[in-house]
């Protein structure tokens, strides 16, 4: 039996844009019922998206597994978006993208990473706060609560 190929990270391109839409609806829906409505990222344009961020592709033989999506501001970088496909969530594919997230982020000088979330994602969450990540402030949003979580990195 061959073994499974290690994922590669791979910069998406405007290609990519079906393929992301199809991921992230997939990523999210789970979240709908909890929240009572689509997440936001299920909504985004990704045509327009990869013309204005980058995304990172984590791919293994030909197959989409997760993304992250992300833009340099002058003091930190954000994460506009995580999502890994539901059949290899919990496999550290997430953590593997915010790893990368910081990389391109220390590759930047940039020391400091930024994202946003909903309270209710509570696997999120835990991911994002046993990483390093702390909540900087909330806030009501559309019947629940953003969290506004950063990281900040080593000098």
């Amino acid at each position: 039996m061959a073994a499974t190929p290690e994922p590669q990270l791979v910069e998406a391109g405007p290609q990519h844009a079906e393929a992301i839409r199809t991921l992230v609806r997939a990523a999210y829906a789970r979240w709908i019922p909890v929240i009572g409505r689509e997440p936001r990222p299920m909504l985004a344009d990704y045509d327009a998206a990869l013309r204005r961020h980058r995304f990172d592709l984590l791919i293994a033989d030909g197959r989409l597994l997760g993304l992250i999506e992300t833009r340099l501001h002058d003091e930190h970088l954000w994460i506009e978006n995580l999502a890994v496909a539901p059949e290899v969530q919990g496999r550290g594919h997430g953590r593997r993208l915010l790893a990368h997230a910081e990389s391109l982020a220390a590759r930047h000088g940039r020391t400091e990473l930024r994202l946003l979330t909903n309270a209710a994602f509570e696997s999120n969450v835990r991911l994002y706060h046993s990483v390093g990540y702390v909540t900087a402030r909330s806030e009501p949003f559309m019947g629940g609560t953003t969290l506004h979580l950063s990281k900040r990195l080593p000098d």
